[in-house]
């Protein structure tokens, strides 16, 4: 893959990372908050803060790997497999700029 569209690529996905995560510490849902204590509620809240905890988690690990791959990008390693070496082609890049491995790869542990 060209280097320049790598930068595009990763450069994009850098900012659609970093927007959701800004996008998640603002999210309130306008109740006011029950002065007497319910269970089902306490529960409900309980399950959507380990939902969005886990969902900010999923974005800061995606975000992690698009920094790895700009320095595999700038240390001429791009676009190639960690485990193997192989080429990761250029249609998986696209679609997932930062990917580490190939498809294969990624569907065998």
């Amino acid at each position: 893959m060209n280097p320049d569209r790598a930068r595009e690529l990763l450069a994009a996905e850098r900012r659609r990372l970093e927007r959701a995560l800004g996008h998640r510490g603002r999210q309130e849902d306008g109740e006011q908050s029950d002065p007497f204590f319910d269970a089902a509620n306490l529960a409900a809240d309980l399950y959507e803060a380990e939902l969005e905890e886990g969902l900010e988690e999923d974005l800061h690990e995606k975000l992690a790997a698009v920094e790895r791959a700009e320095r595999r990008l700038e240390a001429g390693l791009y676009g190639y497999s960690i485990r193997s070496g192989q080429r990761i082609p250029d249609e998986r890049l696209e679609m997932l700029p930062a990917a580490e491995l190939t498809t294969e790869e990624q569907a065998t542990p």
